[in-house]
């Protein structure tokens, strides 16, 4: 897979001027990862270069989907609606570096053996999940432009709520693949935990709101 484009197009009418230089530089940094990864390897910097690789492309996948899930709290936090134009790049970015993080897995520690890679998949918890994962990243990837957002309509919010149970998998792959020191991925189980838990509480507080302005009425009638 190809990393994403960065889009060529001036900010529309009410967005800053910033925004576009802005995302070119978010665009590059966000290779830099990457490009980090195959130094050391390339330099004999990493005493194991495929679970160098496997764990930093890992780690930089659940890293921007969570930034991805951390974008809307954001938004809400400090009324900068501009940050949404930033979202659909952190995701494409969290598909990327899965794609590379599951051909690290089938090519050079699997070598493509289907016989292998399926009992992996069945017999290996963390595999499992993993691998689910990235099935359910894929139609969100295929479905981000705005054409696809235009064909489904309602159906598009609905199908990119899989975004969450995506990022509870990838937390679950990443715990269940650390066999003792829990700390980085407890880290991000618990940013996930607090990402989860605001859209929870401000979904409870809107429907209690809503609850609050019906009683009137049903009281009225």
């Amino acid at each position: 897979m190809a990393a994403p484009t960065p889009s060529a197009r001036p900010p529309a009418p009410g967005l800053p001027r910033f925004l576009g230089p802005l995302k070119a530089l978010l665009f590059v940094a966000a290779l830099l990862p990457l490009a980090r990864a195959a130094w050391i390897v390339a330099t004999g910097q990493a005493v194991n270069p495929i679970e160098f690789i496997t764990r930093s492309t890992g780690t930089w996948t659940l890293t921007f989907l969570l930034i991805t899930l951390a974008v809307s709290p954001l938004k809400r936090l400090t009324g900068l609606g501009w940050l949404l134009k930033l979202r659909r790049m952190a995701g494409l970015y969290a598909y990327f570096y899965g794609v590379l993080h599951l051909t690290t897995y089938l090519w050079l520690d699997k070598f493509f053996e289907l016989h292998a890679i399926a009992k992996d998949i069945y017999k290996r918890p963390f595999i499992t999940v993993g691998f689910a994962a990235i099935v359910l990243m894929t139609p969100l990837a295929v479905t981000s432009t705005q054409g696809w957002m235009k064909r489904l309509k309602r159906n598009w919010g609905k199908l990119h709520k899989l975004v969450y149970p995506v990022a509870i998998l990838g937390v679950l792959h990443y715990w269940w693949l650390v066999k003792k020191d829990v700390s980085q991925p407890a880290l991000y189980a618990t940013i996930l935990a607090i990402l989860l838990a605001e859209r929870l509480i401000r979904r409870w507080a809107e429907q209690a709101k809503q609850r609050r302005l019906a009683t009137p009425a049903s009281k009225a009638a």
